[in-house]
């Protein structure tokens, strides 16, 4: 969405606004809220995210204002949807490439059928362990930054539902594919867990979110077009102020 369509909307922050942003590569979810958050002053409002998206990955991001953000749980519990890539024959620390490769296996014997087979038992209700480099907290602390001092923490299976889980190309070593499954749902370890299936090992290389519940990326907006909207607001204010003050 353009700034041009922006404004030809009416907001009320304070009352409660749910933005749909795509979130940049590298950016962190909250890196996102604050960004909003320091454009919509002189405002003191609560904004909010609707479900954590990793640096590395990129896509729909759900921010409330306001009032709203008392309903940022109700959004944050719908079913999701991904487009993504993995890497068969290495593994990373961390599941994807935050971290170095640290096994590589040998490709040779892996076919297509091997693969499009594989995908079938990660369908419906599974089980699947939180990376370790993961924002799971464990006795108030997240699990990543306890991974990069270099702790082994226990780690606690958990009840997710994949609706879909379809393999949609093939160009060993990369393998794309689409997701769609229940809030919680770990993709760094469902890629992993691929890999270990198929006696190999797999990281994740490229992920997008492209629905969460009824809200699609489609309609999402930039980063840069949402704050260059808000300056442009603060700047007609302050303009309309000093017109009426003169």
């Amino acid at each position: 969405m353009s700034v041009q369509k922006l404004q030809e909307r009416t907001f009320n922050f304070a009352e409660g606004e749910l933005l749909l942003i795509n979130k940049p590569y590298k950016w962190t979810s909250f890196d996102v809220v604050g960004k909003i958050r320091n454009s919509l002053k002189p405002l003191k409002l609560k904004v909010g995210h609707a479900g954590t998206l990793d640096p590395l990955a990129t896509g729909l991001l759900i921010l409330c204002t306001g009032k709203l953000t008392k309903q940022i749980d109700t959004f944050q519990s719908e079913d999701k949807e991904y487009t993504g890539t993995m890497v068969l024959g290495a593994t990373t620390p961390s599941f994807d490439m935050e971290t170095e490769i640290d096994a590589e296996f040998p490709l040779d014997a892996l076919t297509e059928e091997d693969i499009y087979a594989a995908a079938i038992p990660f369908t419906g209700d599974i089980q699947q362990y939180p990376p370790a480099h993961s924002a799971v907290k464990i006795n108030g602390e997240r699990l990543y930054v306890k991974a990069r001092r270099g702790e082994e923490q226990e780690l606690r299976l958990r009840d997710v539902t994949v609706h879909v889980f379809e393999i949609t190309r093939i160009a060993l070593p990369e393998v794309d594919f689409r997701i769609a499954c229940s809030k919680g749902t770990y993709i760094r370890s469902l890629v992993s867990d691929f890999g270990k299936l198929l006696n190999n090992g797999a990281y994740l290389s490229k992920l997008t979110r492209t629905r969460s519940g009824s809200f699609l990326l489609e309609d999402a907006i930039e980063v840069a077009d949402m704050v260059s909207y808000l300056k442009l607001q603060r700047e007609l204010h302050t303009l309309n102020s000093t017109v009426a003050n003169s």
